[in-house]
């Protein structure tokens, strides 16, 4: 008889062993864990990402049937002519029509612009990421035109926005795009580039972290099924930045108001589908990431409709080998990246001789599985901003880069900033790059069994504010070089937990605390990466039933 994933999962976790001299013997479960599954929605130190991902981190995604061949829309497989026009065609076209799968042929395929996914329900499918090549020509300089910092300075946004498969919602990416040809640098979220196309749904009355259920004042415009987005102002106290932080006196000592970056994230934007409306009672799919005071002015209201159960499977996108730009002058030689998306995915997709890999900006419920990035080195392998929440990243690899970094080059690694939260990188091999935590206050992610060379560094600016918010979670981490540097966080991230990491020693980018006093964190199995049980902290959780 078989046994499915989760069931094999499951049994780990339950009947973990470890020899002794009399045989066999429960391995014991890590202290946190236990504590953890009494108090799964509400523990100080670790977050509950146990629904992180599409479909509430279902491991069967949707295969939608095929309805068209970008070889019908006149897509040439042997590299000889520009295919991009032909394959946005189909991308349109199927779209328009209702969605389905757009089928890409094993073979090499030309794209000398870029490839846009923006209507929901559309799939692009290649015959394996080892079958089909997307070898891309061109940078969203190029393609698109420089595109400036909203903060000023000589930065080019490409460094952390945009791909090459570029997924978003098609009103939503063409207003995106408009305001860079403009040069009226956006904000790129889930309220449009000026962060003010919202309108209220309701208000919502006080609800605790951890709580699945809401009490809303007016119903009527809640359905079962909506996409909604949940948002929490910051009052002149910064209370909701010390919440995040989570409080003490620490948070409370600290100076909020020259953070000017990082006060720019605010409002708190949490999108989340519903799963009940019950009178006034509105159950949502994940459990509150904070507190609902109402001094926040908790309210649901309206995001850019989103893009949903869209995705693109099994294929390699292969940017021109050019060198590695300077630090935050990047091209836009992105690989693949996901934009107030929602349920959507990527599954055995490489990307090689890009600037930036695979990028979550704005996109949350979303999963990247068995994904690569290799080839002449990336500035951000994986970048997770711009309020991105719920992601999984699992099955993933950085390869190491196969020529050296140029002088002037950032190489950072699995990245999160702009105040995201409940985001998970699962079951990784990272053969360069480091856990780049780069300011903006990310709080609540957890990264579990990865290896990783730790030989990048993180970046973010000193207006952003703090490297970490509460509950970041490390869990069976081996760090093969012994660079302690963003893995062991236990000296400088507030109410977190570091569990089953290797020894590690400090030297190069060595980092403070930004909260005085107590910081409220947990260390445990420390020098026991492989040992420590469970071994993956989300699989783990996905067992745990409410």
């Amino acid at each position: 008889m078989g046994i499915s994933r989760r069931q094999f999962v499951g049994g780990a976790v339950a009947v973990g062993v470890t020899a002794t001299t009399s045989g066999f013997a429960p391995a014991p479960a890590a202290r946190l864990w236990e504590e953890f599954a009494d108090s799964p929605y509400t523990h100080p130190q670790i977050p509950y990402v146990g629904r992180a991902g599409a479909r509430r981190g279902a491991i069967r995604l949707p295969h939608p049937p095929a309805v068209a061949s970008v070889l019908t829309y006149g897509a040439v497989p042997d590299g000889s002519v520009d295919s991009a026009p032909a394959i946005n065609r189909a991308l349109a076209e199927v779209g328009e029509r209702g969605g389905g799968t757009v089928i890409v042929p094993p073979g090499t395929y030309r794209i000398d612009g870029y490839l846009h996914i923006g209507h929901s329900g559309v799939v692009l499918r290649g015959a394996g990421s080892g079958r089909t090549k997307l070898v891309a020509t061109r940078h969203l300089t190029e393609l698109i035109g420089p595109y400036g910092s909203r903060y000023g300075g000589d930065k080019s946004s490409w460094s952390w926005a945009g791909g090459l498969i570029w997924l978003a919602p098609h009103v939503r990416h063409a207003s995106l795009v408009a305001a860079v040809r403009a040069r009226a640098w956006p904000f790129e979220g889930w309220t449009g580039n000026r962060r003010d196309e919202w309108r209220t749904l309701t208000t919502v009355r006080p609800a605790r972290r951890g709580d699945w259920s809401v009490t809303v004042d007016d119903p009527s415009a809640l359905r079962r099924g909506d996409v909604v987005l949940l948002r929490l102002a910051d009052d002149a106290g910064h209370t909701l930045l010390e919440h995040m932080a989570g409080g003490g006196q620490g948070p409370e000592a600290y100076v909020w108001d020259d953070k000017t970056k990082l006060t720019s994230y605010v409002p708190y934007e949490w999108p989340v589908r519903i799963a009940s409306v019950r009178g006034r009672r509105v159950t949502f799919e994940r459990p509150l990431p904070l507190d609902t005071r109402p001094e926040w002015d908790p309210r649901i209201v309206t995001l850019a409709e989103p893009l949903t159960d869209s995705g693109v499977v099994g294929l390699t996108l292969e940017a021109v080998e050019t060198p590695q730009s300077p630090h935050l002058l990047d091209k836009g030689y992105n690989g693949v990246t996901f934009q107030c998306a929602y349920d959507c995915w990527a599954e055995d997709v490489v990307v090689r001789h890009v600037d930036n890999g695979f990028g979550l900006v704005a996109a949350s419920a979303c999963t990247l599985r068995r994904t690569r990035v290799e080839g002449r080195g990336a500035h951000h392998p994986y970048f997770c901003r711009e309020g991105s929440h719920d992601n999984l990243v699992e099955d993933f690899r950085v390869a190491a880069r196969t020529v050296p970094a140029r002088a002037g080059t950032q190489l950072h690694g699995i990245n999160v900033e702009g105040l995201s939260s409940h985001n998970v990188w699962s079951r990784g091999v990272m053969e360069m790059g480091t856990f780049d935590t780069h300011r903006g206050m990310p709080f609540a992610n957890v990264r579990t069994e990865i290896t990783v060379e730790n030989n990048g560094r993180h970046g973010g600016d000193a207006s952003a504010g703090p490297l970490y918010g509460a509950r970041f979670t490390h869990w069976n981490v081996t760090v093969t070089n012994g660079r302690a540097g963003l893995v062991k966080i236990d000296t400088i991230a507030p109410y977190s937990a570091t569990v089953g990491i290797s020894e590690v020693r400090e030297f190069d980018q060595i980092d403070v605390p930004d909260f005085a006093g107590e910081l409220h964190a947990r260390v445990e199995a420390y020098g026991s990466p492989g040992a420590v049980r469970p071994r993956n902290l989300y699989e783990a959780q996905r067992t745990l039933r409410r």
